[in-house]
């Protein structure tokens, strides 16, 4: 009986936290290490922050959204300006071609009704032809002027490209290019006017007789005949050139009698006739 009295092997001995320290046993005291005291006043550690770096990030906020809001103005101010532009029927014209120096804004493809795309691309055609007989004119008239026919002549002929090149493209060609893709008659009868005097220079120019502008000057077949007998290389180029502006005067013919049928069935003759009589009776009032 005795057996169920003995100590528990697994139970721990009785420590008393209170009692003389020189009595606890050695085991206790191997558990237990005391905490250094507290210094007077203590409050527990603190961590800095530095307030600079949110101040920077709120300046930084408030900078992007300044930037933001001038922005949003500069946008609204610019759709009003392109509202308003819309609103009074200007377009702003990117130069396009040619493709390697832009000088124009050409797009015939993209701006043309489809069913007038052909009669315009024939159209730039004649434009493109001027240029050329001019040119011509201009290597005829120098080979001309290196045999002796003087500087004049020379002079005038580039005086005709300086002036026929800008001047073809700003009198008849853009007023067609406009008319076509916005169908305004009085654009119709502006090319009208100033076409016409282009057919009658290429058929002058043709001919070259020797009135109004010196007749060498001009690659036309009267000098080309009086330059064979004297000089047969020069008298070549002239007849070259003569060639050149009788096709440009039977292309450029083509070309105003086709307008002036899509004019005719489109109706803008009558429209240009009731806005001629409107003016008529304006002005008698």
């Amino acid at each position: 009986m005795a057996g169920r009295y003995e100590s528990n092997p697994f139970d721990e001995e009785d420590v008393n936290p209170f009692a003389n320290p020189g009595s606890v046993p050695p085991a206790a005291n191997s558990r237990l290490s005391p905490l250094p005291p507290e210094p007077a006043g203590y409050r527990g550690a603190t961590v800095d922050i530095p307030l600079d770096g949110a101040k920077d990030t709120k300046a930084k906020e408030r900078e992007l959204q300044a930037k933001e809001a001038e922005l949003k103005k500069r946008e609204q101010e610019l759709k009003r300006r392109e509202d308003a532009v819309a609103r009074a029927g200007i377009v702003i014209e990117e130069k396009n071609w040619p493709p390697f120096f832009p000088l124009i804004h050409h797009d015939i493809a993209n701006e043309i009704p489809i069913h007038q795309q052909k009669l315009q691309y024939v159209a730039f055609t004649t434009y493109l032809g001027l240029v050329l007989c001019l040119t011509w004119n201009i290597v005829a008239v120098t080979t001309a002027w290196i045999k002796g026919e003087g500087p004049t002549i020379w002079f005038l002929a580039i005086i005709y490209f300086l002036s026929g090149v800008p001047g073809a493209y700003v009198l008849w060609y853009r007023p067609l290019y406009r008319a076509m893709r916005t169908d305004s008659a009085l654009k119709f009868g502006w090319f009208f006017l100033f076409y016409l005097l282009h057919i009658a220079f290429c058929i002058f120019a043709s001919v070259a007789p020797p009135i109004v502008f010196k007749g060498k000057s001009l690659t036309g077949i009267l000098p080309a005949v009086d330059l064979l007998s004297k000089h047969a290389l020069v008298g070549i180029f002239y007849l070259i050139g003569f060639g050149l502006f009788c096709l440009e005067s039977l292309l450029s013919i083509w070309v105003v009698q086709q307008v002036y049928m899509y004019f005719r069935g489109s109706g803008k003759a009558q429209e240009i006739k009731r806005d001629a009589a409107r003016g008529t009776v304006m002005q008698a009032f």
